[in-house]
Formats: structure tokens, sequence, C-alpha cells
């Protein structure tokens, strides 16, 4: 089970870091993605860091503003959001993914999950 936290409501242009941790087992040596869903809208793809952190994938819409790393002491990965604007206002989902893959494959695999945590609102507003 992976356990997402750090959302909040922030002002545009603010900063936000997200945390996902598992319960039960080690992320460590896994690919980790973060995706969000914003109301009516389909679940998406943010940013990946792949097994071994020597790939890293983000979409689009976030690169140069988002930065995504991994603790290994602490066992998490974690979602650094800068500049954030009110289209980043979503439920944020982390995900998990075993097979030792890049990141951008990782993220592929991870988009087709039935299942997902709680997640994290984050909410972009004045």
């Amino acid at each position: 089970q992976l356990v997402e936290s750090g959302g909040g409501l922030v002002q545009p242009g603010g900063s936000l870091r997200l945390s996902c941790a598992a319960s039960g087992f080690a992320l460590n040596y896994n690919a980790v993605g973060w995706f969000r869903q914003a109301p009516g809208k389909e679940r998406e793809g943010v940013s990946c860091i792949g097994a071994g952190d020597s790939t890293f994938w983000y979409a689009d819409s976030v690169k140069g503003r988002f930065t995504i790393s991994r603790d290994h002491g602490k066992h998490r990965v974690y979602l650094q959001m800068n500049n954030l604007q009110p289209e980043d206002t979503a439920v944020y989902y982390c995900a998990t993914e075993s097979r030792g893959l890049p990141a951008a494959q990782a993220i592929e695999v991870m988009s087709a999950y039935d299942h997902w945590g709680q997640g994290t609102q984050v909410t972009v507003s004045s």
C-alpha cells in the first residue's frame, strides 16, 4: 500500500512537496510514478523515477517546475512542485512498478493500473 501526503491549498506561484511512502515493503528499488486527476478529467502521468534512479520522466506540462526525487534512507519518493498554477489543481497519486523498468516505460505500465490509493489533494487558488 502506498500513502501520499503533502498536499494542500497554495496560491499561484507557490510550492508544495508531495511524499510517497510504502507500507509493508520498500520503495527503494522500484520505479515510482506520480499521477494526478482533476475533476472531470482522466488521470494523467506527471512524473516518474525509474528503478535505479538513473532515469526520469516528466509530463510536458510540468517540465522545469516539478522535480521527482528519492530518499533511500527514509524509503520515500518526493515530488517537489514549484510555480504551481491553477491547472495543477488535482488529486495526486503515487504508484510503483517492481520490474526494474526505466521511467518512460514504467509510467506507461502504471497508467493502466486499476487500483489507486486515496491520493492527496492539491489546490492552487488565489
